[in-house]
């Protein structure tokens, strides 16, 4: 829990649950693009968490590999599940205990919940929707260590790896592609919420773990170039996203299926600016950005049934909800529900987690 943390990454972690919140502000707060642009990208900090955990988690389980030691599947299951359980399984008996004022339109069944399968099937405006990112996340931490173990232990070259994770990343195109096709854009619900659709977002982020850790002398001199990556990222990033929010551009198949897979590889190359220390990304030290970064999982869990409440409040008092002091308020609010959350139940679980199941000695910064 003392782990050394990294500005950059900690700074594109604070920006990812800052543009989530501002899409959801917008979505069940104000009702209207409150923040122009920016609000309507929003739903990219998801897009930002995939590539970020792919990363993290790819290198715990790369950097093991790398240095000959055995992953145990048994310790990082146990992480995994102490990290992310407990406060979801909070969240989720909330929207089951009230579900007058939290429900959706539809529910999908709790043991969908508890198995991390409501994405399947799952549907705009249904309860507790923003789960499915999780769901995807999860499904992919219980692929991922399996298949490393697997190559590992039969010796397998470097280069199958690559393939897999290239090929893999070219099946979500292909799955996107085939359901434009028969008439599913990217934000359908089918493909948006789909373990299929989106699974390839984490990859990038893998990617960089296999590098930082396979092929050093590569890694360190792209460590070398910051500066260029922080721009070419952000360049990439600016471009995916207009095309993929502009409507002369959004319509198109190729938009639908390469536009999540190049989101993340922009995403990625960020990141890999964010660990270079000859990035302004990476030197830089935003304030409150660390905090954020750390209470991001729970803020996340929380602020949307935070914003849900407030909004149907503001509505029926006729409160401004543009107005500047009101969203920063009701901002304030769901960060300070998911600060409770981390404070009274991931802390906790975190410290026990220390305790049972410690991490293995790294360089990089653990999740």
């Amino acid at each position: 829990m003392q782990a050394k943390r990294i500005n950059g990454l900690d700074t594109l972690r604070a920006l990812a649950i800052l543009l989530v919140l501002m899409s959801h502000y917008c979505g069940f707060v104000s009702k209207r693009q409150t923040f122009g642009f920016a609000g309507d990208i929003g739903w990219a900090g998801v897009d930002l968490f995939f590539v970020l955990s792919g990363y993290l988690i790819g290198n715990q389980i790369m950097s093991a590999a790398a240095y000959g030691q055995a992953l145990s599947l048994k310790n990082f299951f146990a992480r995994r599940l102490l990290r992310t359980l407990p406060n979801y399984y909070v969240v989720l008996a909330a929207y089951f205990i009230f579900p007058v004022a939290l429900s959706g339109r539809s529910t999908s069944s709790l043991w969908q919940f508890l198995t991390f399968t409501q994405n399947i099937g799952l549907e705009y405006g249904q309860t507790f929707t923003h789960s499915w990112s999780l769901c995807i996340e999860e499904q992919f931490y219980l692929i991922l260590p399996i298949v490393s173990v697997i190559l590992v232990r039969l010796k397998s070259p470097i280069w199958l790896a690559w393939g897999l994770l290239i090929a893999a990343i070219g099946g979500g195109m292909a799955f996107r592609a085939v359901a434009y096709m028969h008439g599913h854009d990217a934000f359908d619900a089918e493909v948006y919420y789909s373990s299929f659709g989106r699974f390839d977002e984490l990859l990038p982020g893998v990617a960089i773990a296999m590098l930082k850790n396979f092929h050093t002398s590569l890694y360190d001199r792209l460590m070398r170039h910051g500066q260029a990556l922080l721009i070419t990222g952000l360049l990439a990033a600016g471009g995916t996203l207009y095309c993929i929010n502009s409507d002369d551009y959004n319509e198109l198949m190729i938009v639908n299926s390469l536009g999540f897979s190049l989101i993340a590889i922009s995403f990625a190359i960020l990141t890999l600016a964010a660990l270079s220390p000859n990035s302004y990304l990476h030197r830089l030290r935003l304030p409150g950005a660390a905090q954020l970064a750390l209470w991001s999982y729970a803020v996340y869990l929380v602020h949307k049934p935070v914003f849900m409440l407030i909004g149907e409040q503001l509505a029926k008092r006729h409160i401004n909800a543009n107005a500047p002091l009101t969203i920063v308020l009701v901002t304030a609010a769901g960060i300070f529900g998911g600060w409770l959350l981390y404070r009274l139940v991931e802390t906790p679980f975190m410290r026990i987690r220390e305790k049972w199941f410690p991490g293995p000695n790294q360089r990089a910064q653990i999740n």
